[in-house]
């Protein structure tokens, strides 16, 4: 007999908006080709098969991949545990490499200022070490916004385990259908869809050639996909006026005679 799956109800307003960090808030230029090459070779170290893995594949994926790989073989007790803790340390470090040159994405501060200010309680979900996260954050000056936070180094489930998202917003205090996640990664979808959260995308520019586009977001089950965060704070309501640089090229342009 088929079980029919009851699609998700999402109760509206929202009440808490949850942001991926990297790549949605901030640019970190993280040198992900190392990042995956790392996974790989100390995955092949601990025993999984050359070749098994893809330094083509997502560091998320590669690593889900080769825990399966590792648990299948009759490895010492702690074995898995040993090289999940020595991948974890490695990317530690890497990402602190790239902590100099990380900067907010474009109207990162006014948008969360702006969704502060109209009621929404804002969390954040990431990836990062708790470390880089919270050093990110201050660097671009968004910390405030955030009382929120759940990482990598958090206890438990880490994203994209649906169970990540429902323990942050358990913290927040907000029922998942009344419950947004933003991000700029298929991950960060498939997180949300699993929770029954919930899922805008966000398109900002790619450094990591294994950017989704809108399509294959839409195909995940997102509910929208923003060219930047001014257009996915009009998604709750918001105008963000642009800076006045940019202000005045717009105006510029639209004095300027048009082609004859």
């Amino acid at each position: 007999m088929a079980v029919s799956i009851r699609p998700p109800t999402f109760t509206e307003p929202a009440l808490g908006i949850v942001f991926d960090l990297d790549g949605t808030l901030v640019d970190s230029q993280h040198d992900f080709p190392r990042l995956r090459k790392t996974v790989v070779r100390l995955a092949e170290r601990y025993g999984v098969p050359p070749g098994r893995l893809s330094i083509k594949e997502t560091v998320v994926r590669n690593l889900r991949d080769a825990i399966a790989l590792l648990e299948q073989q009759n490895l010492p007790e702690g074995q898995v545990f040993r090289f999940e803790k020595e991948v974890n340390e490695a990317i530690d470090t890497i990402e602190m490499e790239a902590l100099p040159r990380t900067k907010a994405t474009p109207n990162a501060a006014p948008v969360l200022r702006a969704l502060t200010q109209q009621g929404f309680r804002l969390g954040l979900l990431t990836r990062s070490s708790d470390h880089f996260a919270r050093s990110a954050l201050l660097k671009t000056e968004l910390a405030p916004y955030f009382p929120y936070l759940r990482s990598r180094s958090s206890p438990g489930p880490v994203k994209p385990s649906p169970e990540a998202l429902r323990l942050l917003l358990e913290t927040m205090g907000i029922p998942p259908s009344r419950a947004v996640l933003v991000g700029d990664q298929l991950l960060d979808c498939e997180c949300a869809v699993a929770a029954r959260v919930k899922f805008y995308g966000v398109m900002l520019p790619a450094k990591d050639p294994l950017f989704v586009d809108v399509e294959r977001f839409k195909a995940g089950g997102a509910t929208a996909v923003a060219r930047d965060l001014t257009e996915l704070a009009s998604f709750f309501g918001i105008k963000i006026a642009p800076p006045p640089a940019e202000a005045r090229a717009m105006h510029s342009s639209a004095e300027s005679p048009g082609p004859h």
